[in-house]
């Protein structure tokens, strides 16, 4: 869980714009009409490239039912069997990626406790479904990541943040406790030490010390970050479907387990890996000094 609509002042967030990209589909609209009926999560494609945008700027992107049911949609949609999509872009509307939960809607859900309970649960599967998904995610974050919005990037594969983005943990601010697995996923990722000092101080992270703390992987101006992350996917894209795959579930797998019981696994699944059709093709391109061309 998270926190959205925080006691600090935010600068209000008009709706963003990207260039060269017109969006194709959308998904996830507020019941309680709070956006009039738009969609609160609107995907596009750029190439092989699918993009996955938070398209609720006015309330900062904080994530609600809808939003989580939005971002289930899109990556369905993007999932199916040729789709065509070989990386998945997650990026958000307005100045600020996402500043938690709707901590109206969770308010609200408090006199309703199987419903609160049945939120919690869809925002772990949907954040499980995004590490467990084939393909590469990549997170492109500006302005504020805090909270819920974290918890959303920390189940993503490669983040890219803006120069002037802040990172943090606003749980402790309200009494409030992770609740779409920021308490598990952030202490491997910065180590158990850095990680309770977010959650215990609500400290905001700039992105420079995301960035050395291992948070975000590439920090880039503002006015570069749409530009720089959907050129990241664009290369990766061109990589075997199967073969990244392949290596994001063994990492991650890995990490839920012994070393031992990591190596086990790569062990087994390395050989059936060499005998692909994309394998095939790699090592004939190395070969024929040429680019390979993998299969869809």
């Amino acid at each position: 869980m998270s926190d959205g609509a925080f006691g600090t002042t935010i600068d209000s967030a008009g709706p963003g714009t990207r260039g060269g990209v017109t969006a194709s589909a959308s998904s996830g609209k507020e019941a309680d009409g709070m956006s009039d009926g738009a969609p609160v999560v609107v995907t596009s494609r750029d190439g092989a490239v699918g993009i996955v945008e938070l398209a609720r700027p006015a309330k900062f992107n904080c994530l609600s039912v809808a939003m989580h049911e939005g971002l289930a949609a899109a990556l369905a949609e993007f999932e199916q069997p040729g789709s065509g999509v070989r990386c998945l872009l997650v990026r958000a509307q307005g100045r600020h990626f996402c500043t938690g939960a709707d901590l109206e809607e969770v308010r609200s859900l408090r006199e309703r406790p199987a419903e609160l309970a049945q939120l919690l649960s869809l925002g772990h599967a949907v954040l499980r479904r995004f590490e467990a998904s084939d393909l590469p995610v990549v997170a492109a974050c500006q302005g504020l990541c805090l909270a819920g919005g974290l918890e959303l990037m920390l189940a993503c594969d490669v983040v890219f943040a803006a120069r002037d983005a802040r990172f943090g943990d606003q749980h402790a601010q309200f009494a409030l406790v992770p609740g779409w697995g920021g308490s598990q996923r952030l202490p491997r990722i910065v180590g158990l030490r850095r990680a309770l000092d977010l959650f215990y101080s609500a400290r905001w992270l700039d992105a420079a010390t995301a960035e050395q703390w291992g948070l975000v992987n590439h920090v880039v101006d503002a006015d570069k970050l749409d530009a720089e992350a959907l050129a990241y996917c664009h290369a990766i894209g061109t990589r075997s479907k199967g073969g990244l795959a392949t290596m994001k579930h063994l990492a991650r797998q890995g990490l839920e387990g012994s070393l031992d019981a990591g190596l086990a696994v790569e062990e087994r699944q390395a050989p059936q890996a060499l005998l692909s059709a994309d394998v095939g093709e790699g090592l004939a391109a190395f070969v024929e000094r040429r680019q390979p061309k993998f299969q869809a």
